[in-house]
């Protein structure tokens, strides 16, 4: 890997033998492998045997989950919150563990799409809750940096599984509860968002 980046640098018209960029392609090789380290990641590993049987069935969130990720069309990152809840069926997951599972699917060339989904489908598959919700909204470089350079949007995805899909009074709880910015309520009150608007160019 760092003789293509060392490769890139000069296709960039960059002299990597210059002191500052010596020691560039070790460094930027050490922070991709730590960016994409969620391909490395087993789940199972990580949740490491932390889900409980607990006589509750009330609502589980954790919101405000920092992340960070890297856009897969444009390599450019793009960070936010996740916020994820679930009702749980007999089962709970320890809490410290679903921060860690966010950053198993974000820390991956991804689409925030797909990553609001994996993490969903993720908690159903280990503890079958009666419902799943994830929320995430993100920042996006590759939409501020460039092309169309709109540096104060955001994108957010939801995932809505179970009651959370079913029943609309839960929805409506969940997202009370998360209290999102100002604006983003009305795009999660209705059914999972099917996508946004992709910005290929």
């Amino acid at each position: 890997m760092q003789d293509l980046i060392t490769r890139l640098l000069i296709e960039l018209g960059e002299d990597p033998a210059r002191e500052g960029l010596v020691r560039t392609p070790k460094r930027v090789d050490k922070a991709l492998r730590f960016l994409t380290s969620g391909y490395a990641a087993n789940v199972d590993e990580v949740l490491n045997g932390a889900l409980f049987s607990v006589d509750y069935s009330e609502m589980v969130i954790v919101r405000d989950i920092d992340f960070y990720s890297l856009c897969e069309h444009h390599l450019l990152p793009f960070f936010g919150k996740c916020h994820v809840a679930y009702i749980p069926n007999g089962r709970v997951i320890g809490l410290s563990k679903i921060p860690r599972l966010v950053d198993i699917f974000a820390r991956r060339l991804q689409l925030q799409e797909r990553m609001t989904n994996q993490i969903a489908a993720t908690i159903v598959e280990k503890i079958q809750p009666l419902g799943v919700a994830v929320v995430c909204e993100a920042t996006h470089l590759c939409m501020a940096m460039r092309g169309v350079e709109k540096q104060n949007s955001y994108t957010i995805t939801s995932a809505m599984l179970g009651a959370f899909r079913d029943q609309q009074r839960t929805r409506m709880e969940f997202l009370e509860l998360l209290k999102l910015r100002s604006g983003s309520l009305s795009t999660v009150t209705g059914l999972p968002l099917a996508g946004t608007s992709r910005h290929d160019d």
